[in-house]
């Protein structure tokens, strides 16, 4: 009797044990902060999409998804404290995935742009890419970075880190290539957006985010009324189907001189199709630095744009045509939004002349943007 008493004391005891280490583990436990902040999406070819939140003290809002590393929404404050969304999107996962979606808030590789023909020659081999524009490739083929499920290697309350390792092949490029993608919101309400690669072959990269930006939150149709400033004296002459000439014409006091804040709706009509250009910035080097500003006069938001990549293509949204419903049932038509594509210039793998666009092994492909919001 007393040694079965024992027995049922020691284990009393080892079972009161365990108890306090696990409540011990879970009070030491750090919070699943990649957990509270996401939400189910949707499904694409039986890979989970989840939407991350990012958020700031300031009540300001990113939400990203790992289809894509797709930016679905940026609320920012108005001169009068009113939270709007000013990025263009989707309510719904098959907004993002239907077919014609013009690369609506994405990541986009392998390259970025325009590769004219559809073709590059590297090392004295030729690659053929998918002519997917006019008979020119563009932004990374058929299926690019923005039509595939990214890894998430991270997620706290105020960034979200991404992996794609996009194969040997892939879209007719050469080289196993490893990418990753960091965004980040900063108390100052600056979304950062930090690209890094490596490659196994020799290869051709050009990463940037391909968001909409309408800083009236959805209160103007078009952003005609918005304000740009470029810090550029230069742009890529194109031809008819938008690929570089090589020559870089100074922008001095015609449609593309945006060195001075002007409202975009002034000359777009002296364009032919509207702006989508790439933009010589007046850059020094390889550091992070301001090369834009956006404005609405109306909501009295502010868009600084800094990045230490060599251009900018500006793209005034010409190819929507209200066939697109976005968020909240509203149709897309021209204009509707425009994209400051932070890049490599178009072409460049057949532009010699061009700032080099070439990842080698033993490099790291390392580039920087920063959105930052404000109001004045």
């Amino acid at each position: 009797m007393t040694r079965t008493i024992f027995l049922f004391l020691s284990l009393c005891t080892i079972a009161a044990c365990n108890n306090a280490s696990k409540q011990e583990e879970q009070t030491n436990a750090q919070p699943n902060t990649a957990a509270m902040n996401k939400n189910f999406f949707g499904s694409v070819d039986n890979d989970s999409v989840f939407q991350f939140t990012l958020k700031n003290e300031k009540g300001t809002e990113v939400k990203i998804l790992n289809y894509g590393g797709t930016v679905t929404t940026i609320l920012v404050a108005d001169k009068n404290n009113q939270l709007a969304d000013v990025v263009l999107g989707f309510d719904s996962l098959s907004g993002y995935t239907q077919k014609g979606n013009p690369y609506i808030g994405a990541l986009v590789g392998r390259y970025a742009n325009r590769i004219a023909n559809a073709r590059f020659t590297l090392d004295g081999k030729t690659y053929t890419l998918a002519a997917n524009n006019n008979g020119n490739h563009l932004h990374g083929g058929l299926k690019g970075f923005d039509k595939v499920v990214w890894h998430v290697d991270a997620a706290t309350d105020n960034s979200l880190a991404l992996s794609y390792n996009s194969k040997d092949g892939e879209e007719g490029y050469p080289g196993n290539l490893n990418v990753k993608v960091v965004y980040s919101l900063a108390a100052d309400n600056s979304l950062k957006i930090d690209y890094t690669a490596t490659t196994d072959k020799a290869t051709p990269v050009n990463l940037t985010n391909h968001s909409y930006f309408n800083l009236s939150g959805g209160k103007d149709s078009t952003i005609l009324d918005h304000e740009l400033m470029l810090i550029a004296d230069k742009y890529t002459e194109v031809n008819d189907n938008l690929i570089p000439t090589g020559k870089l014409p100074p922008v001095k006091g015609g449609p593309m001189d945006f060195t001075k804040s002007k409202r975009i709706g002034n000359d777009i009509g002296k364009v032919k199709g509207g702006y989508d250009h790439n933009w010589v910035l007046n850059k020094k080097g390889d550091d992070l630095e301001h090369i834009g500003t956006l404005y609405h006069p109306a909501s009295g938001r502010l868009m600084e744009v800094y990045t230490t990549q060599p251009g900018v293509q500006f793209y005034t949204g010409n190819f929507l045509d209200g066939s697109l419903t976005g968020k909240g049932g509203k149709k897309y038509v021209q204009h509707s939004g425009l994209c400051l594509e932070t890049q490599h210039f178009p072409d460049s793998p057949n532009q010699p002349s061009f700032p080099n666009a070439i990842l080698k092994p033993g490099e790291t492909f390392h580039q920087v943007t920063v959105y930052k919001f404000s109001t004045k």
